[in-house]
C-alpha cells in the first residue's frame, strides 16, 4: 500500500486523500518556521521508509513543503505531489496528482 505523507495536520479534512494510500502526518499544529534544522531531521526520519511510489500532500508552511519535497526528491529522484484543487463550477475540491521525474537531471544543471 502506498503512503500519503501530509506535511502538517491542521484543521483541514484530508480524508479524501485516503484513496491514494495510508495517511501519515509529518507534523501537527503550529510549527516554528525558523526551526529548519529540526524540520530537516524530523522529516528525514519520517521519510526514511518512504518509497518512490508514495505521495507528498502539500500543507502547512512553505518552508516545510520545501524541506519535505527536497528530501523525497533526493531520496527517490522523483516527486509525487498531491495538490488540492477547487473546481470553479461547483466549489467542490479534489486532489490532483503531479509527478516530477528528476532521473535525467544532470549534476550542476
Amino acid at each position: 500500500m502506498r503512503n500519503v505523507y501530509i506535511i502538517n495536520d491542521s484543521a483541514h479534512d484530508y480524508s479524501e486523500a485516503e484513496s491514494f494510500g495510508q495517511l501519515i502526518y509529518l507534523t501537527e499544529g503550529r510549527i516554528n518556521k525558523l526551526a529548519t534544522a529540526k524540520m530537516f531531521r524530523d522529516f528525514q526520519a519520517a521519510l526514511e521508509g518512504s518509497t518512490k511510489d508514495d505521495y507528498i500532500l502539500l500543507s502547512g508552511l512553505t518552508i516545510m513543503s520545501v524541506i519535505a519535497c527536497s528530501i523525497f526528491a533526493k531520496k527517490h529522484s522523483k516527486l509525487n505531489l498531491l495538490i488540492y484543487d477547487v473546481s470553479r463550477q461547483n466549489k467542490e475540491g479534489f486532489y490532483r496528482l503531479r509527478v516530477i521525474n528528476f532521473e535525467g537531471l544532470k549534476k550542476g544543471e
